[in-house]
């Protein structure tokens, strides 16, 4: 694995306990609505429309939407992300789920996981690696063996090209990518659209504010 401290995971060095203590409110309550111009309610709405009994997520922040989400009875939960920190912040969370956790660099291939789930929740997750929308697809090649036959996968992510964006997203954007928070500058919707669509079917993407929110079934045979 890359040293952590290598540019593609300065993101998820940032996810300390103390920054996830404060990353609802800072996050989800201040700057969804009113920086990237996308209410909360609308990425837990995307939970609600396509979480399965058996649901993967991947980049797993706090946990929050999982928490808030309706899932079917007696899901079958399993979290996945790089920084151990999230990790236990979302896992304890969802305790209530038993929820399965695993330390995972998405930007590789994901070996001796031989589950498959009906849905993958990818929240969040793109705008915090470094590259473009076209070097970051890999992660969807990763994932791909992971969703069941029909099954979505599904997410938001914050898009600096292609979507409109106020004065203050374009300054907090540009402040988050020096600090390696994001890894932004050059994602654009038509880049998201397209390797979306050349690796699933039944693929939409809407936007709100400059926010993207995906998802694409199981690709064919």
């Amino acid at each position: 694995m890359p040293a952590q401290s290598s540019k593609a995971y300065d993101s998820q060095s940032v996810y300390s306990p103390g920054t996830l203590a404060i990353y609802d409110t800072l996050v989800l309550r201040i700057s969804n609505p009113l920086v990237w111009r996308c209410p909360t309610s609308r990425i837990l709405d995307l939970y609600n429309q396509h979480v399965s009994a058996s649901h993967l997520d991947v980049g797993v922040g706090t946990g929050w939407y999982m928490d808030h989400c309706r899932f079917p009875p007696e899901p079958r939960l399993t979290l996945m992300d790089l920084n151990p920190n999230s990790l236990a912040a979302a896992a304890r969370r969802v305790e209530r789920y038993s929820p399965d956790t695993h330390v995972v660099d998405v930007l590789r291939p994901i070996e001796g996981h031989d589950a498959t789930y009906g849905s993958i929740g990818v929240t969040y997750l793109l705008h915090c690696l470094a590259g473009d929308i076209r070097q970051k697809a890999v992660v969807f090649d990763h994932l791909i063996p992971l969703l069941a036959p029909g099954g979505t996968l599904f997410g938001a992510t914050i898009l600096a090209q292609g979507v409109p964006r106020t004065s203050a997203a374009v300054k907090l954007m540009e402040f988050y990518n020096k600090k390696g928070i994001f890894g932004n500058a050059r994602d654009s919707l038509d880049d998201l659209r397209l390797a979306l669509a050349s690796r699933f079917n039944d693929v939409r993407v809407d936007t709100v504010g400059c926010v993207a929110l995906f998802s694409a079934r199981s690709p064919s045979p």
